[in-house]
C-alpha cells in the first residue's frame, strides 16, 4: 500500500496524534536549546550503562541505567522536574524503558529522540573520560553551517 492509496486521517485525529506524540518525545536540537538557555526545571538522564558514560554523554547530564531507576529516581531526581532520557540512538529503546520506569514512579517525563548518536552527529559537545569534546556537524542530520534547522 502506497501513500497514495492509504487514507489520511482526519484532521482532529491527526491534531490529537501528533499532540499526543509531541508530548512523549523531544529532540536533540531543542534539549541542546533548552540547555543553553538554562531553562529551569529539566534533567536529561543518560540511561547507558558505564562504558557508555565514560564514553561520552550530554553535558550536566545525570547518569542512571535503567535497571536502577526504580531504586535510585525517587531519592535523586527532583520529583517536579521533567525529566528527559536517552539513550544511544533510534535503533535503540533503551530510552523508551527509561521513560516507562519514570512514568511509573510518577514523574513527567519525554524520551530524547535521536539520543546520543544524533546529539554527536548534530554537534554538540559531549563530556567523557577525555574530557569535554567538540564534533562537527554532520551534514546529513543538520545544517553544515551549524545554524538551526529551524524546523
Amino acid at each position: 500500500m502506497t501513500t497514495a492509496t492509504t487514507t489520511a486521517a482526519d484532521p482532529a485525529t491527526a491534531i490529537a496524534h501528533f499532540s499526543a506524540k509531541l508530548s512523549f518525545e523531544t529532540d536533540v536540537s531543542d534539549v541542546h536549546a533548552a540547555l543553553a538557555a538554562g531553562t529551569p526545571g529539566i534533567v536529561v538522564v543518560d540511561t547507558r550503562s558505564l562504558d557508555g558514560w565514560e564514553q561520552g554523554h550530554v553535558p550536566g547530564a545525570v547518569h542512571l541505567p535503567t535497571a536502577e531507576i526504580a531504586a535510585r529516581a525517587p531519592a535523586e531526581i527532583d520529583p517536579a522536574a521533567l525529566v528527559v532520557t536517552y539513550c544511544w540512538g533510534p535503533a535503540c529503546n533503551g530510552s523508551t524503558r527509561a521513560a516507562l520506569e519514570f512514568a511509573k514512579l510518577g514523574f513527567r517525563v519525554k524520551e530524547m529522540i535521536g539520543g546520543y548518536e544524533y546529539w554527536v552527529r548534530e554537534g554538540f559537545d559531549t563530556r567523557g573520560l577525555l574530557g569535554l569534546v567538540q564534533h562537527d556537524v554532520d551534514p546529513l542530520t543538520a545544517p553544515a553551517s551549524g545554524a538551526a534547522c529551524a524546523c
